[in-house]
């Protein structure tokens, strides 16, 4: 296929050349006539599928409406630009009963992931901390839905699920961290719109890359007249410059010149998934534990990588072996990396006598590796574990259980055309993006609105500490601080991965429904 590929398009290129030199020599003979405009490829569509389900949640059984369908966007003449995909599920017909907006990140992601795993009515059976296998897979019933406290909207980011990109739309009408922020605000009013929502209580939910858009999101909210009432932040990220890769070079680029604060969040994330694995010893319970990483790493630690070079060769040893204590790694290999191990490597060196690497998104997964004296891991065993899984289960769910499609591929992601069409625009750098600030104006414009964060124990892609160190630093007051609360779940990135996490998240959520709903604007 790929050199039938190659020969197409060198003859094309060959008619192109041929049609160059021809061109000239009629252009005498005949004036040259006006390209005529390609026609415009009208996309699907596919009218909304209503279906109605129940769901059992803390023991009582709640009947729901699911929604299925697209809403279109439009630019300021009125021309249509993208559809956005969504799944809405809603409890009776009353407009002032909360209403919430959910996404997952990327960016470039669909929403499949919360929409099969979080907080819905359905819930994606997993294999645990393991590998997932093959198909047939299964959803079941979600007693940890929130669904009896709020309505719920799934959305897909534009050309993401079964939206799509179309009419006068372009990719770089929507890849960037404001135009999506645009594409979104655009999808939540119009949804208002036509389903009388105005005057419902609103929420936002990402996950991920779904945390800065919701700092976005809500200041575009605000400028627009839209108060919401919380956000709710899975595994955040608002401030880029305390996050790094697996990358070493880059490593030394970021967080204040040589990495320092970004080895210092990262430390109790290790030490969460080095107890877990049985790499150190279990004194005390694993929160204790935890914590008492997350003190040495703000203290000691700290201290340790500011003075650098200066340490002398006992001091350097002693930090080893207390850091030895809490990660697990080797003292001599602690040493000879100057105290700073970027995560990758730990990832892919702390199982390495079983030949086995970790999972970047959870560290609790482990997978074998083909390359086991590999720097960095070769793959990612918590993407693996699940990708399969919610693929197919998102496909067969929306298509036969809620009646909805489309003649189109439901599409995970859009990663390959924003690849291909440049870059994601971020408009304040590639790396030192900061939304945090925005966040912290918009609640100040709005002092009503709550923020809850949560965070997984041995997520290395948001490690929890580097979030919770954003939140606390954003110059706000302190009766605006008091309105940020925290859950800390022993789970990854996807904290519904755990189903005793995911209990205990909804419990949470819960209690934080229940406040948030009842404070008036």
């Amino acid at each position: 296929m790929s050199n039938q590929r190659f020969t197409i398009a060198h003859t094309l290129t060959a008619m192109a050349a041929c049609a160059a030199l021809v061109l000239p020599l009629v252009a005498s003979a005949a004036p040259a006539k006006p390209k005529a405009k390609p026609a415009q490829v009208a996309m699907p569509y596919t009218p909304d599928a209503v279906t109605h389900h129940s769901v059992t949640i803390d023991g009582k059984t709640i009947g729901y409406t699911a929604r299925a369908g697209t809403i279109t966007l439009r630019n300021d003449a009125d021309q249509p630009t993208a559809r956005m995909s969504y799944v809405a599920y809603t409890v009776g017909n009353d407009p002032h009963r909360p209403v919430t907006f959910l996404y997952n990140g990327g960016p470039g992601s669909s929403t499949m992931w919360l929409l099969m795993g979080s907080v819905g009515p359905v819930h994606v059976v997993t294999a645990g901390n393991s590998l997932a296998g093959a198909p047939p897979y299964r959803w079941v019933e979600n007693h940890d839905s929130i669904l009896n406290k709020t309505d719920l909207v799934f959305i897909d980011m534009p050309n993401t699920g079964f939206g799509r990109i179309m009419g006068v739309g372009k990719p770089k009408d929507f890849f960037g961290l404001q135009h999506d922020a645009q594409a979104f605000a655009q999808f939540i009013q119009r949804y208002c719109t036509q389903f009388g929502r105005w005057n419902s209580p609103k929420f936002l939910f990402g996950e991920s890359y779904g945390t800065p858009r919701s700092a976005a999101l809500a200041a575009q909210l605000f400028n627009d007249g839209v108060a919401l009432n919380g956000i709710v932040s899975q595994s955040s990220i608002l401030d880029f410059q305390l996050d790094w890769s697996q990358d070493a070079s880059y490593v030394q680029s970021a967080v204040g010149g040589d990495g320092t604060l970004g080895y210092v969040f990262y430390f109790p994330t290790e030490a969460a998934t080095a107890w877990y694995h049985n790499m150190v010893p279990h004194v005390g319970s694993e929160t204790a534990f935890i914590q008492r990483a997350a003190n040495f790493a703000l203290g000691p630690y700290h201290d340790a990588l500011v003075a650098g070079d200066t340490l002398s060769a006992e001091q350097t040893r002693s930090m080893a072996e207390q850091m030895h204590r809490y990660i697990g790694m080797p003292v001599q290999y602690l040493v000879n990396s100057h105290l700073m191990v970027p995560y990758g490597r730990f990832l892919a060196g702390l199982l390495r006598d079983k030949s086995e690497t970790l999972g970047r998104y959870d560290g609790r997964f482990s997978v074998h590796t083909l390359d086991p004296g590999s720097e960095y891991p070769l793959g990612d065993a918590s993407d693996d574990a699940m990708d399969a899984p919610y693929t197919s289960a998102v496909n067969q769910y929306l298509r036969q259980t809620l009646k909805y499609n489309p003649p189109i591929p439901y599409k995970p992601d859009t990663y390959a055309l924003i690849a291909k069409s440049g870059r994601y625009s971020w408009q304040d750098g590639e790396n030192d993006i900061n939304v945090a600030p925005d966040l912290a104006q918009t609640m100040s414009d709005n002092p009503n609105m709550l923020v809850f964060s949560a965070n997984g124990y041995y997520d290395f892609a948001t490690p929890w500490l580097a979030t919770k160190y954003t939140l606390e630093h954003m110059n706000l007051s302190p009766a605006l601080q008091r309105n940020i609360s925290y859950g800390f779940y022993q789970s990854g990135h996807m904290i519904y991965l755990n189903q005793a996490a995911l209990d205990v998240y909804h419990r949470d959520l819960e209690r934080w429904y229940g406040k948030a709903s009842n404070r008036s604007l």
